[in-house]
């Protein structure tokens, strides 16, 4: 078993090797089946302070983290932040570091913020979201969802859809399958298209229709609020026929596929209410597994010394696979 460096932080998917993205899913399963008993109390995280940090509403994964940390019997505080200058951020957390706190879990606007605030703290630094650059942890929902429904990763065909230039989770979730061994497609308007993604190893396409041809898994991203004021797309309503996920879509994807969205979905825009309440969709398992993956990622980076991410030889989540 190979020793990877030591991680104090979780900032994004990018960064992080395949081998620790195995062992967060492996001890996502062990949390699953905590959350499955009569009683959901582990002492994994007795002793330890966690402290969300959030500048901006993400009501499902502030509520998600502190679920998750109590749990594990941990001491959860959270603090909203008015002042989004990098400046203010840092005089804040360098601040809640000197009070002892083990994690602190970052949600920013401003890409690139967890990175700069990770080296000046020796608190474990989880970011929860900044910008559009990454959010790790959704992402590692998602691919514990799609590996709890396929039992692989590797070789599956997982097509992305939407807005992907402005959607993190989009960018995370890229990364994080390409290292898994998945096979990506992307759809959507050229206005909302990262450059390079075809030097990643991405294949776009030019509808979403090309996109889920038999595809395993969907995954509908988000449209942003403002996407026509700023001239992004011309129309919802046009942005909706040519991008949104209907049924139509589906069938030309495997019978099997699942179809994902991490919330909030705008209903009729993203995808048609008759895809979300299909029997191909998994966004309520989304939402458990969120806390499970959570719980995970806490266990890991508030141990002493950081989470090291070497593979448990025991878990099939670890293996590389075949």
């Amino acid at each position: 078993m190979t020793n990877l460096k030591t991680r104090k932080d979780l900032l994004g998917l990018r960064e992080l090797p395949a081998q620790s993205i195995r062992s967060i899913l492996h001890s996502a399963e062990t949390m699953k089946f905590v959350l499955s008993q009569p009683i959901k109390k582990a002492p994994h995280l007795m002793g330890k302070s966690v402290v969300e940090l959030f500048v901006g509403e993400s009501i499902r994964t502030k509520l998600s983290f502190e679920l998750a940390a109590q749990y594990m019997t941990g001491t959860v505080s959270t603090i909203s932040v008015g002042d989004t200058t990098r400046e203010r951020i840092r005089d804040v957390v360098t601040a809640i570091d000197h009070m002892g706190a083990d994690v602190i879990i970052l949600r920013h606007p401003f890409s690139g913020t967890p990175h700069m605030i990770a080296p000046l703290v020796q608190a474990s630094i989880i970011n929860a979201g900044d910008g559009i650059n990454e959010q790790p942890t959704q992402a590692l929902v998602d691919i514990f969802t799609i590996f709890q429904k396929k039992g692989r990763i590797k070789g599956l065909n997982v097509a992305l859809t939407g807005d992907i230039l402005h959607n993190p989770i989009a960018h995370s979730n890229i990364w994080g399958l390409l290292k898994l061994g998945a096979n990506v497609r992307v759809a959507g308007p050229a206005t909302l298209l990262p450059a390079g993604l075809e030097t990643l190893g991405v294949q776009i396409c030019r509808s979403p229709r090309e996109a889920v041809t038999d595809a395993d898994v969907i995954m509908s991203m988000r449209l942003r609020s403002d996407a026509v004021d700023r001239g992004l797309v011309p129309d919802e309503r046009e942005y909706a026929r040519c991008f949104g996920l209907h049924e139509q879509e589906l069938t030309y994807a495997k019978p099997d596929v699942i179809v994902m969205h991490a919330l909030p979905v705008r209903r009729g825009v993203d995808m048609s209410g008759a895809v979300i309440a299909g029997p191909n969709s998994v966004i309520d398992e989304q939402v458990t597994n969120g806390v499970a993956i959570k719980m995970a990622v806490l266990y890991m980076f508030a141990k002493k010394g950081g989470f090291y991410g070497d593979p448990d030889p025991e878990g099939p989540c670890c293996q590389p696979e075949k």
